[in-house]
Order: C-alpha cells, then structure tokens, then sequence
C-alpha cells in the first residue's frame, strides 16, 4: 500500500524553499496527523540537530512513521557537494550524509541525496563528476545496508544539476554500481520539466523508483498546477511501487492548505474510496 507524507524543514536557509512545515517538529507531526498523514519527511540541519528520542515520542504520539531524511542541509549551509574538485570537501560531504544515515537508519527511514549531488564545471569534467558521484553512491548505498533500508538518489532538473535529469539517466546510474542498495527518487516536479511523458518514464525504471515526491508543475500542492496526476497514479500502481508519496510542496497559499490538498489529492489518487482522516 502507497503511503502519504508531509515535509518539514529544520534548515533556517532554505526557508522560502519546497517544504510545507517549518521549524516547529512538533506542531507539524500534529499537523501531519490531523490531516491523516502516515509519516513526515524531515530535513534537518544536520544529524544532531534533532534529539533521536524526541523524534521517536513525536511520532509514537501521533501515530506517524519516518519516510525519509533530506541531507540538503550539507549544500544549503556548508556547500558540499559529493562532486567538487576539492577531495577534502567530497570526503566531508560524504561524512555528512552518512551521519545522517545513521540518523535515520534506527527509525528505518532511508536518506536521501539531491541537491549535494552537486554538477560538474569548476574544474571538474563531467565523466569525471559522475565518477565521483557513483563512487559516493556506492559506498553510501552499502553503508545503509546495515539498517536495512535503501540510500535514496534524486534526479534533478537541469537548472539544478548537469548529472541525471531523468529517471532514465538515474536507472543507467544505478545500473553501472555494484550496490543495489541506492534507488530513485521520483519527484513529480522535477519529472514535469524533463520528461516527454512522467507515466512512461516512471514504467521504464520500474522497479528502480524507491521514493515519490507528490507535488504539482508548479511546485504547489498536488492539485494546484497543471499535472494530470491519473496516468502517473497508474504507473505509480502499475510497476508495484509501495513507498511513500510525500509533499516536498511549497507551503501555498499557507501550510494547512498545503497539507489539506495535498491529503486530498492523495486520497483520490492512492486510496479510491476512503474516507478522510485515519
């Protein structure tokens, strides 16, 4: 069964960006469960900026899972990226994101790599930065194995990197590791802007996606673009996909509203003929 989740961010720089709650943890797991949300997705400052125990009590008291982590927090406030020229910064960068693995592996939540993928340019060739990035992965991608969840990789549009824009770039990224433990991330955001057809690409790497971001062309809430989300939905049921849909959606015209649609639509599109709230 396809589960919901609803974002919040933790990372004072990156306000202003795709994410429906902010700041407050607490108030947005109540939130998240008044609007019959199954989980949160979390983006934290870094591995220590959230007290394990805490996080477990919010979500035992409201009923909610932990979908995944962001590591974006590694790119917004220290600019690493796994692909910068300097060894030094990608071996810190990889430290990063495996202390956030190891956040997040004891909730069974998996993490996930986007905007520290980083691009090539600035001194480094593109093979060459794909090269940094499936070694990053690999190592990475192993190194989750031991909480037995995956390492989330996210294609990204070309304003936002020149690595993988597509799932199908992704997939073929995947397929050159020797790990299988890294999957895509498919963000419907993303997929709007790059692909000829999201339903299709999403059929093609098939058993690859691992992860779904449910939010509309435009970045809002599903339902508050131009998407038409049955065709993805179908694709979405059609390759056996058992993750999570979850809002990395801007916070328009408010939060609540944010959340409010993006449930609805979930429900219309994941669960048929349920009725709202849990």
């Amino acid at each position: 069964m396809i589960r919901s989740a609803v974002t919040v961010s933790l990372v004072e720089e990156a306000r202003g960006g795709p994410f429906v709650y902010w700041t407050d943890l607490a108030d947005a797991c109540k939130k998240a469960q008044q609007f019959g949300f199954d989980a949160v997705e979390v983006f934290p400052p870094s591995s220590t900026a959230v007290d394990p125990a805490r996080l477990r009590m919010l979500l035992n008291d409201h009923g909610l899972a932990l979908a995944a982590v962001g590591t974006g927090a590694g790119w917004v406030k220290r600019r690493l990226t796994l692909t910068q020229a300097d060894v030094a910064n990608r071996v810190q960068a990889r430290d990063f994101i495996r202390e956030i693995i190891d956040f997040a592996g004891p909730f069974h939540a998996p993490a996930i790599i986007g905007s520290m993928q980083g691009r090539s340019g600035d001194g480094v060739e593109h093979p060459t930065a794909l090269g940094y990035l499936a070694d990053a992965l690999e190592a990475l991608g192993e190194h989750a194995k031991q909480y037995d969840v995956p390492l989330i990789y996210e294609p990204l549009n070309r304003y936002e990197t020149n690595l993988a824009n597509t799932l199908d770039a992704g997939a073929k990224l995947l397929r050159s590791l020797s790990t299988t433990n890294v999957v895509l991330l498919a963000d419907l955001f993303h997929m709007n802007i790059e692909e000829i057809n999201p339903a299709d690409a999403l059929r093609s790497a098939g058993k690859h996606v691992g992860h779904v971001h449910f939010v509309d062309s435009n970045r809002r809430a599903a339902g508050f673009g131009h998407i038409d989300f049955a065709p993805i939905a179908q694709a979405i049921h059609e390759i056996g996909y058992t993750g999570y849909a979850s809002a990395e959606a801007l916070p328009l015209p408010d939060p609540d509203t944010a959340a409010e649609q993006t449930a609805h639509a979930f429900r219309r599109y994941f669960r048929a003929g349920e009725s709202p709230g849990r």
